[in-house]
């Protein structure tokens, strides 16, 4: 992992609430980051995404060793927005509406504790509002199972390899395959209905 990098994770982790720019970030766990990304970079209001790791204890993980399992890290999308035009509860309702919130251990057809559901909250607000959202979710009806998916404090966030930034965009193609081939789509029409 280059100094670059480690450079990149301490400047995520420090900003995790809010940036002199005005800014905001939030870090969000479903699965495949590939997937998560792409929901969030069509939102007005959200300035970037970035694909990373976050949640466990091996310092500069790469893809490799998260996806083997084992250092306690999952996949997940680190969302810089600024809160001037997109709430943080905007965001929570596009992450519960892209996840499987009754999955352990799992999203789609992705198995394991790097791919399970999570919010990492930066602050005590952060938390309120997730944990609000969440209450929302299990008071609907909509779901028999609990919901699985995990409240948390942010822990550094470690950049992904940069060919997995932006990996819908650069490859279309895969990127629809893996999709479809993984059941997300027709999983989340079955959890949330049509949407759009």
């Amino acid at each position: 992992m280059t100094a670059e990098t480690s450079d990149a994770a301490m400047q995520a982790n420090q900003t995790a609430a809010a940036s002199k720019d005005g800014t905001a970030t939030a870090i969000f766990a479903g699965g495949c980051f590939w997937c998560m990304e792409h929901p969030f970079d069509q939102l007005p209001g959200v300035v970037s995404t970035t694909s990373g790791y976050t949640g466990g204890q091996t310092k500069n993980p790469t893809y490799p060793q998260v996806s083997a399992g084992g250092t306690g890290h999952t996949e997940s999308e680190l969302v810089r927005y600024d809160p001037a035009r997109i709430s943080y509860e905007k965001l929570l309702d596009v992450f519960w509406h892209n996840i499987d919130p009754v999955a352990v251990d799992r999203q789609f057809c992705d198995v394991g504790n790097q791919y399970r559901s999570a919010i990492f909250v930066a602050n005590e607000q952060q938390r309120s509002l997730a944990e609000a959202s969440k209450r929302k979710l299990e008071a609907s009806g909509r779901f028999k199972q609990p919901i699985a998916t995990e409240i948390v404090d942010a822990s550094t966030f470690y950049p992904a390899e940069e060919y997995h930034q932006d990996y819908a965009m650069k490859n279309p193609v895969k990127y629809k395959f893996y999709r479809f081939n993984c059941g997300r789509d027709q999983r989340l029409h079955d959890i949330w209905g049509k949407q759009g």
